[in-house]
């Protein structure tokens, strides 16, 4: 488990990435990429203004990496309002967002990452916080327990997921607008990158950023973190200026090949297709297999290989498709791909 946390490729926040704050946009302007998400804001954004009137609550899902905080922050600063930022699994009783909700101020941002992992209790709160701007508390218990309603100041709420389903249904429909964030172009992270070594000082020609954006699998945040280790070889092993050929060897010395793919995507394919003839394979087996868990496979390994199109989800298991085997430089034929069961 350690090993997949401390991947250079993993999407999810690392403590190193705290550096990458002030290379975030403050401005809807400044944000590359996500062309029609944006287009969609501005217009909530003018809306809200022209009506002088807080944002509706907004939900945004996706995969991790891809700005949903960094949206929350743009948002604030175009709306002019403070934000407070915290995560669902920092609210562990009722108490707690009630501490927070009567501390805020008309118009500003409350923004909760990792909203589907918010208990049910505290849901219960927040429904009519969201919908009444109200804060209903029990006091006392049994036969003398009374409620007292408490007004809030309208707020926005804007909550950040990336697994949709989890959020229950109450939840989710009382969120005025969701909008989904995709994996950027190829195009857009090149940009994001020059914005970023511009920002950092770092030299690094077109060829040399595009080299890096090509295995930042869609992602700015592993983009920017592949930008910092890259500046770092250059630094010293090529008076600090980025080429292609410098990117390629730092980059392969970092064991990230030119898809982004890392040894242990590299390891998962390799299971699939060396140890059990290329599938159908169960995900349990999988995970036994590499020394890892079953949840940490499918929610962290598993969808860049999919988005790749190297594996498939069958009923029976998963299965390598002929472009893992392109990609590995191990020949498809019949012989080692005939379906066998393996759970």
């Amino acid at each position: 488990m350690d090993e997949i946390k401390q991947r250079l490729v993993q999407p999810e926040s690392r403590p190193d990435d705290r550096l990458d704050q002030a290379l975030r946009p403050r401005r809807l302007d400044d944000i590359i990429g996500q062309d029609t998400l944006k287009e969609n804001l501005a217009i909530l954004i003018a809306a809200a203004r022209q009506r002088g009137e807080p944002l509706e609550h907004v939900l945004f899902y996706g995969p991790p990496g891809l700005g949903k905080t960094t949206l929350s922050h743009v948002l604030a600063n175009e709306m002019g309002v403070e934000i407070k930022v915290t995560a669902g699994p920092a609210i562990e009783r009722a108490g707690d967002l009630a501490a927070i909700l009567t501390n805020l101020r008309a118009g500003d941002i409350l923004f909760i990452d990792e909203i589907h992992r918010l208990g049910k209790a505290v849901e219960e709160v927040l429904y009519p916080a969201m919908e009444d701007f109200a804060l209903d508390i029990v006091i006392g218990k049994g036969p003398s327990a009374r409620s007292i309603r408490l007004k809030l100041p309208r707020f926005t709420l804007i909550g950040a997921t990336t697994r949709l389903a989890l959020v229950s249904a109450p939840l989710r429909a009382r969120f005025g607008a969701v909008y989904r964030l995709d994996y950027y172009e190829l195009e857009a992270i090149s940009q994001i990158l020059t914005r970023a070594a511009m920002l950092l000082g770092v030299q690094a020609d077109p060829a040399g950023i595009e080299e890096i954006a090509r295995r930042s699998r869609g992602t700015p945040r592993v983009a920017l973190r592949l930008l910092r280790r890259v500046r770092d070889y250059a630094q010293v092993r090529a008076a600090g200026q980025i080429t292609a050929e410098i990117a390629r060897e730092a980059l392969n010395l970092l064991n990230v090949d030119p898809l982004g793919l890392d040894d242990v995507d590299q390891r998962v394919l390799r299971t699939v297709i060396e140890k059990y003839n290329g599938g159908p394979v169960g995900l349990n087996t999988i995970a036994a297999s590499i020394g890892e868990e079953p949840d940490t496979i499918m929610d962290v390994v598993e969808p860049y290989l999919l988005q790749l199109g190297f594996l498939d989800r069958t009923p029976q298991g998963r299965v390598a498709t002929p472009l893992a085997y392109a990609h590995l430089g191990i020949p498809y034929t019949k012989e080692n791909s005939q379906p066998r069961l393996f759970t």
